[in-house]
């Protein structure tokens, strides 16, 4: 790259954040950092989030959340209004496109609302989980990535289905969705290593440290053998805003991290909530880049009925699974944490 193109790439990248920064709006609760160390930041882009709000906060409060800023993308139907009167929430507001602003958007608010402490970024659609977490909690997790010097955990995602066709789960509430949506395949899974120079994202990962050459990168799944999509499985969503840790400056990574040692899973239901509709939302404001949006309504169009249950489909049945099939890596030293405080409770 030229001098001249990098000159006019930081000048217009610079231009693009003071853009950004002149969109926000800060409409409720605390303008900084207000969890008390060792306390739990999420971090959350929101459109239109009530079909999953109550299940989302019981599962993050469950798991040790202490606040939960919401950076909404103008929501119209009661998101916003729902949220100002929940007691650990902070709501941010940016009208700017989705797909212009997404990774400023999250950035802006771990470094605002979780300087110097855990910050657990997800979307509405995602339920993370881990090995131990019924034991621990998210303070028990973050003890043992303290203790060990790990500044970021990788997870990985799992497209959760039904078994029909998902036109017919459209209008399901979430509730039944995390109860009805109990499949998952790992066929077409394309793995590579964490620091493989081909990945279109490597830049940000050679500037991560591994503490397990286990951890990999992980694309494919049901929405590849369904729809075609190589997406990126793997994402960093816990991550200490410490030092010189830059989070989400990508959709599935932060940067300048020690990365821990196992990974955990989120479930993905990207298929509930009538998917057909909301795509076809979001084709209409060109606010996807990537045109995956379009490629599946496409898919709707010629298969009316078009499921994601296959005869390589399995049923949900707990983390165990998916290690034993390499999808999740452990690690010796986590499961002797959790054995010891295991231990420790019941002396």
């Amino acid at each position: 790259m030229s001098l001249w193109s990098k000159v006019s790439r930081r000048a217009g990248d610079a231009m693009h954040k003071a853009r950004f920064r002149r969109s926000l709006r800060h409409l409720h609760g605390p303008t900084g950092v207000s969890v008390a160390e060792g306390g739990i930041v999420a971090v959350i882009l929101v459109r239109n989030g009530m079909f999953y709000l109550d299940e989302f906060l019981a599962h993050y409060r469950g798991l040790g959340v202490d606040q939960f800023v919401f950076c909404d993308n103008g929501s119209t139907d009661g998101t916003v209004e729902r949220l100002t009167s929940e007691p650990d929430t902070v709501i941010l507001q940016s009208l700017m496109t989705w797909g212009e602003i997404e990774n400023d958007f999250r950035r802006y608010a771990a470094e605002t609302f979780a300087r110097d402490r855990w910050c657990l970024i997800v979307d509405m659609d995602e339920m993370f989980e881990f090995d131990g977490a019924d034991m621990l909690g998210l303070r028990g997790l973050t003890g043992y990535m303290d203790a060990e010097g790990h500044t970021a955990l990788v997870a990985q995602m799992l497209e959760m289905y039904p078994d029909r066709p998902i036109r017919e789960t459209a209008q399901m509430p979430f509730d039944e969705v995390l109860n009805q949506f109990h499949h998952y395949d790992l066929s077409d899974i394309d793995a590579h290593d964490y620091h493989d120079p081909n990945l279109s994202f490597a830049w940000y990962l050679e500037r991560n440290r591994l503490s397990s050459e286990a951890v990999q990168i992980l694309f494919g799944g049901a929405r590849s053998r369904v729809f075609g999509e190589h997406c990126c499985l793997t994402k960093h969503p816990l991550v200490k805003v410490k030092g010189d840790l830059e989070p989400a400056v990508h959709p599935h990574c932060a940067v300048h991290s020690r990365v821990a040692d196992f990974t955990a899973l989120i479930r993905h239901y990207k298929f509930a909530n009538d998917p057909v509709a909301r795509d076809a939302d979001t084709a209409a404001r060109a606010a996807i880049p990537h045109g995956e949006d379009r490629a599946r309504l496409r898919r709707f169009d010629h298969t009316p009925d078009l499921t994601l249950y296959a005869p390589v489909s399995r049923r949900f049945e707990g983390l165990a699974p998916l290690q034993e099939a390499g999808f999740l890596v452990t690690s010796p030293r986590f499961e002797a944490y959790r054995a010891a405080l295991a231990t420790a409770g019941r002396t």
